[in-house]
């Protein structure tokens, strides 16, 4: 899918996202710039097209396009938003987002900047291996470890399988080789 240019609508103003991707007619997914809501970790927003508001956040990017799929069930999202709002029920839509891990925007809040979430680095990599080691974590210790903190929250499925390999490999090589 082609990335395509999305204004979106905040209270202070507008801003230009580069990399939305309209996934269904009317609804875009995009991640939130590392500037935007740092403490959000939850960094994939579901907005609409027509007004550029925000409609749900997701913490992975599969997230996300899974309530564009659900949203897409309960109206025509190429209608204005006025249009949208008398037509859908608020319950409604959060309890059909809630079943695929979407929540409001701007729901949860860390105490630090969290922007990075869902994306890492070699040397993120590096830090989580040796506080496995330290801790002598075992591969079922490590995925509930990273489940629950930044970056690895954020990630989807293959890269987290991914980054846990590589942390695995560094921190136990000898469960690895096993």
């Amino acid at each position: 899918m082609d990335p395509t240019s999305y204004t979106i609508t905040t209270r202070s103003g507008t801003r230009t996202i580069d990399n939305a991707e309209q996934m269904q007619p009317g609804l875009v997914l995009y991640r939130l710039p590392d500037s935007m809501l740092p403490t959000n970790p939850r960094r994939w927003r579901i907005g609409h097209l027509g007004s550029g508001l925000a409609i749900a956040d997701a913490m992975r990017r599969e997230d996300g396009a899974s309530g564009i799929k659900t949203l897409a069930t309960l109206t025509d999202w190429t209608q204005d938003a006025e249009t949208i709002k008398a037509s859908v029920s608020t319950d409604e839509l959060f309890m059909a987002l809630a079943r695929v891990d979407c929540c409001e925007p701007n729901t949860d809040r860390m105490t630090s900047d969290v922007s990075h979430n869902g994306r890492y680095t070699d040397a993120d990599i590096e830090k989580a291996a040796r506080a496995a080691a330290d801790e002598q974590m075992d591969g079922l210790e490590l995925i509930a470890a990273m489940a629950h903190t930044v970056p690895w929250m954020g990630l989807d499925t293959e890269p987290f399988n991914e980054a846990h390999g590589r942390i695995l490999s560094l921190a136990n090589p000898d469960e690895v080789a096993a």
